[in-house]
């Protein structure tokens, strides 16, 4: 049996901060995440099994990349941990905001390697994460690549 690709689109809006960036970037702002993921398997072969013909059932990934990263950066402020934007966070979730302290830079490269390992994670055996695509606007985005790492 051939080895297929799918691929899931999701969207979630974040906002965060680059600290010590030299750039616009440094402020806190936001974006309208578009994040795709890729997996590759075997189309299951039994005709008994009820996802039959599927590497994996859609909603299945769905589920996974939801729990582990929409539901989670959505409408949160992303901070690196190791900065004095902590001093920030701690105003913003003393007034009830959704922040997430992350022990990276919240960059897009930075978010896919995070990313990746979470959804690695959760897979099944026979399935692997092959890429994933997060665009952070109209033109700029990053990638991860499973033959990369």
């Amino acid at each position: 049996m051939s080895t297929i690709r799918i691929t899931k689109q999701f969207s979630f809006e974040t906002g965060h901060a680059l600290y010590g960036y030299d750039g616009k970037c440094k402020n806190v702002h936001g974006h309208s995440y578009k994040l795709s993921v890729t997996v590759s398997g075997k189309p299951i072969a039994d005709n008994t099994n009820v996802k039959f013909g599927m590497v994996i059932d859609f909603g299945d990934l769905k589920k996974i990349v939801n729990e582990e990263i929409v539901d989670i950066f959505d409408h949160a402020t992303v901070f690196n941990k190791n900065t004095p934007h902590v001093d920030l966070a701690k105003e913003l979730m003393d007034r009830g905001h959704h922040v997430l302290l992350v022990d990276y830079q919240p960059t897009s490269e930075m978010m896919v390697i995070d990313f990746a390992e979470k959804i690695k994670g959760r897979l099944p055996e026979n399935i692997k994460l092959h890429a994933i695509k997060l665009q952070e606007t109209d033109s700029s985005f990053a990638e991860w690549y499973a033959s990369e790492n």
